[in-house]
């Protein structure tokens, strides 16, 4: 039956998921967001840091001095994670431009130019007389008026989360302009004696040329406001993304496919990437303005509560081949596995033990992280632990991880522990079959 089952997965969905994970334009969209990670990362920790205070003595030196530089402190992040989308579509644009053996830096410039012409600047009010007159008796709003900036500004929440949906769309429009201009020869050659950065810069005239008049008739003069429009369509699907059936969703396919050797993980997050990607930038938004977090089912919810140790939660399965395992091969194991698993990396555990393919430990690999998010979830529904709010780095240790995203929350590393002792005990009655297996075996030999 398990046979059959192997089989069928293997010729009837292996194959077409692997391919629907490397469809370039999907490929494109999870290259150009995995690219901006490390500044999400990076950036999430100066957030940490800049709010530290709210779990430390309030009179110590260090804490004040915090308090006192929480908005320097904040600027990093202002400039990195608040505005990612600006880098992501850069990204997008080069993987894509790459893919269709395109200059990739031509097609992440063009990319990042069609983004922004979606962004229409606004013009600040002119300071009339009677504001300046009114000014001059009283120096407050006289200090405020002359820090107001002049001249038109950029919306920089455009830049930020909301504006990933609109980004990826006209990163693909752009691409396929140039890719059109390329293969059809609709373009400005120059003779082969001419450097290749100039002659590139010359071939681009023409794709930037249309990218730049189409989107600026759409937006600026028809007046058509695209970011609007894209969340109005995608606000149901975020919602959606952030309820307790989607992630029991998530996770159970996730699962699925790696019991059979496919990776999982890779499938959903090249589709899910985006919108969990706004649901943490909403929180981190939230966060830092002291507003209503609202978000449950970001990624690091599933990376700091669900996959504990790395897909399947499997550090309970590493723990458990450390210390209880009575077959050589298992204690070899966990031994190999243990220092990885507490660092998240479970590839010695996945392909050791292994779990691909083993019907007694696939049962276990699915219901240990399915029961772990179902859990975090009420848990986090019911204000039990804070809302995850920052990245934090994916190799850090369970409870450390999970009390850095939580905006240094305490009772998310408890809950963490909890979570880790829950998947010691489910996986430990298939662990003890699946041991005495391998002691029977080797006492045959």
């Amino acid at each position: 039956m398990f046979d059959k089952i192997t089989k069928f997965m293997d010729e009837k969905l292996s194959t077409p998921m692997a391919k629907l994970a490397e469809q370039r334009h999907l490929r494109a969209i999870r290259d150009g967001i995995i690219a901006t990670l490390p500044l999400i990362i990076i950036s999430s920790m100066f957030m940490v840091i800049a709010f530290l205070p709210n779990s430390m003595p309030q009179e110590w030196t260090f804490t004040q001095f915090i308090m006192e530089n929480q908005a320097r402190i904040l600027m990093p992040y202002r400039v990195s994670m608040y505005i990612m989308t600006l880098y992501a579509v850069f990204g997008i644009g080069y993987s894509l431009s790459v893919s269709y053996d395109l200059d990739g830096l031509t097609g992440g410039i063009l990319s990042e130019l069609a983004f922004m012409l979606t962004i229409i600047p606004k013009s600040m009010p002119v300071i009339t007389e009677s504001i300046t007159n009114l000014a001059s008796s009283n120096q407050e709003l006289s200090n405020y008026i002359s820090d107001l900036p002049q001249g038109f500004v950029l919306p920089m929440g455009s830049l930020g989360s909301s504006g990933m949906f609109i980004g990826i769309l006209v990163s693909f429009f752009a691409v396929e302009i140039y890719r059109f201009t390329q293969k059809s020869g609709f373009k400005i050659s120059m003779p082969e004696q001419v450097p290749s950065s100039v002659a590139r810069s010359f071939e681009a005239l023409t794709p930037t040329a249309i990218v730049l008049i189409v989107i600026s008739i759409i937006t600026m003069f028809i007046g058509i406001d695209l970011h609007k429009i894209i969340s109005n369509l995608v606000s149901p699907l975020i919602k959606a993304t952030d309820t307790l059936p989607s992630v029991i969703i998530v996770i159970v396919l996730s699962q699925f496919f790696w019991s059979f050797g496919i990776h999982g993980w890779s499938i959903v997050g090249s589709l899910a990437r985006p919108l969990w990607l706004v649901l943490l930038e909403s929180n981190t938004t939230a966060f830092v303005n002291g507003s209503e977090i609202v978000n449950t089912a970001a990624e690091p919810f599933y990376q700091w509560f669900v996959m504990i140790g790395g897909s399947g939660a499997t550090l309970g399965l590493a723990i458990l081949f450390t210390f209880r395992s009575k077959s050589t091969y298992g204690k070899a194991l966990g031994k190999t596995a243990i220092v990885p698993s507490i660092f998240n990396i479970n590839e010695p555990m996945i392909f050791g033990a292994p779990i691909v393919l083993n019907p007694v430990l696939i049962i276990p690999f699915i219901i240990a992280p399915l029961l772990n998010g179902i859990i975090a979830w009420i848990a986090t529904s019911l204000g039990l632990v804070n809302h995850v709010v920052a990245s934090a780095p994916w190799t850090l240790p369970g409870p450390i991880g999970a009390f850095l995203a939580c905006g240094n929350d305490w009772r998310a590393a408890v809950l963490s522990v909890i979570l880790i002792l829950l998947s010691v005990a489910i996986y430990y009655p298939f662990f003890r079959m699946y041991d005495k297996k391998l002691l029977e075996e080797e006492s045959e030999d």
